[in-house]
């Protein structure tokens, strides 16, 4: 089984479109550090992700993140607790995937070796497994939700898979 573990955004982004589940079918469980669970779901209480979120029996929850090597890596890059969280979390389990969709942070990920997918990725690969059977309908969604995405990438996903752009 592939080792994955999640930033905030990704969750909240699935959850917030009706996708959340995707991560348990394409990986089976998914880690996120305790900094990220206390983002969505303590500070987004009453909001649909949170609830999703706290539910979601499959995400394995770890311990915060060690305070001086949140630090040293605070002081390399500007990022959110959250984020800094997930890199160190993703290194130190020695994850496979680290599903990251802020462009500072996957350049972060990307730095210190880890492989790096997104939000599209994760929905361009459910479309190729039948898990996300209207991958147009995805991304509109992603667009009404007010996510911020790059439309140009999605209608690049789109032409890639020979559909239609938005």
């Amino acid at each position: 089984m592939v080792t994955v573990v999640s930033n905030s955004s990704p969750l909240i982004t699935l959850a917030r479109i009706g996708h959340l589940d995707l991560l348990h079918q394409l990986f089976g469980r998914i880690h996120i550090a305790r900094e990220v669970w206390v983002e969505v779901v303590e500070r987004g209480a009453g909001r649909p992700a949170a609830e999703a979120v706290s539910k979601a029996s499959w995400i394995n929850i770890h311990p915060p993140a060690g305070k001086i090597e949140l630090m040293a890596l605070r002081n390399r890059q500007a990022l959110g607790t959250g984020e800094l969280a997930t890199v160190l979390l993703a290194q130190t389990i020695r994850a496979d995937l680290a599903i990251i969709d802020e462009r500072a942070a996957r350049r972060l990920g990307q730095s210190q070796g880890l492989v790096i997918m997104g939000c599209v990725g994760l929905l361009e690969r459910g479309h190729r497994l039948n898990l996300v059977p209207d991958l147009r309908e995805a991304y509109s969604n992603l667009l009404e939700q007010g996510i911020r995405v790059d439309r140009q990438i999605l209608n690049q996903s789109l032409a890639s898979l020979g559909l239609p752009p938005l």
